[in-house]
């Protein structure tokens, strides 16, 4: 039996929380798991909550640990182990400071740029699975950083929030049955407004206000 996706949203368990802005990788899969009908999510003897269900019948494990950020990958690598999951068939969605607020970024390996929740996952599983970015700006100073990332996104953020998330639910069985590639454009060509039309060309006047013909005595 092939081994299943595994979409891990990083995040604080709690109440307390839920509207951070730490938490938009667990905002990620929640949505996910509600809208492909994915089963309620449990406890595990994981140390994290996971839902089960499928992408265009592709089987995928949507999980939220429950030990804190800085423990993530305690979570991660022991349901990796348990499955046979590959770290290229690993999704993590997370919150990320260099990117402005709506914007989006996928990559494989790299670093943890001093995300703690990726860090524990670099320590527990390699380096070497998936990371969808999703920004959340910066405050403008490192002093702030923490005070911005364990705030709760403000009601305004929801026009730009609410639209990210629908635009990677909607994209996300891309990314499991093709490519990052088809994912990333299709969240791009959600998210891109609409060029307005342009302008209907207006022929200039003569002097009479009558139209010139093209080409007799008007200009090259």
């Amino acid at each position: 039996m092939a081994a299943p996706w595994i979409l891990v949203g990083l995040g604080n368990p709690g109440g307390h929380y839920a509207r951070n802005r730490h938490n938009i990788g667990f905002l990620a899969v929640d949505e996910i798991a509600r809208r492909y009908g994915f089963t309620p999510f449990r406890p595990t003897k994981f140390q994290g909550d996971m839902a089960e269900g499928s992408l265009e019948g592709i089987k995928c494990l949507a999980v939220k640990p429950t030990t804190y950020m800085n423990l993530s990958g305690d979570c991660v690598g022991a349901i990796m182990r348990f499955f046979k999951v590959p770290p290229e068939q690993v999704i993590v969605f997370h919150d990320e400071l260099e990117l402005p607020a709506s914007k989006l970024r996928v990559k494989r390996g790299g670093g943890h740029a001093g995300h703690n929740g990726l860090k524990s996952l670099d320590a527990h599983c390699t380096p070497d699975y998936w990371r969808i970015r999703l920004g959340i700006g910066h405050p403008g100073e490192k002093a702030r950083v923490t005070a911005h990332v364990l705030s709760d996104f403000a009601k305004a953020d929801e026009t730009w929030l609410l639209p990210l998330l629908d635009a990677v639910t909607d994209a996300i069985p891309l990314f499991v049955t093709k490519s990052e590639r088809e994912f990333t454009e299709s969240v791009s060509r959600k998210l891109t407004p609409p060029k307005p039309p342009k302008a209907a060309a207006v022929l200039p006047q003569s002097n009479s206000g009558a139209v010139p013909p093209i080409g007799v005595n008007s200009p090259q």
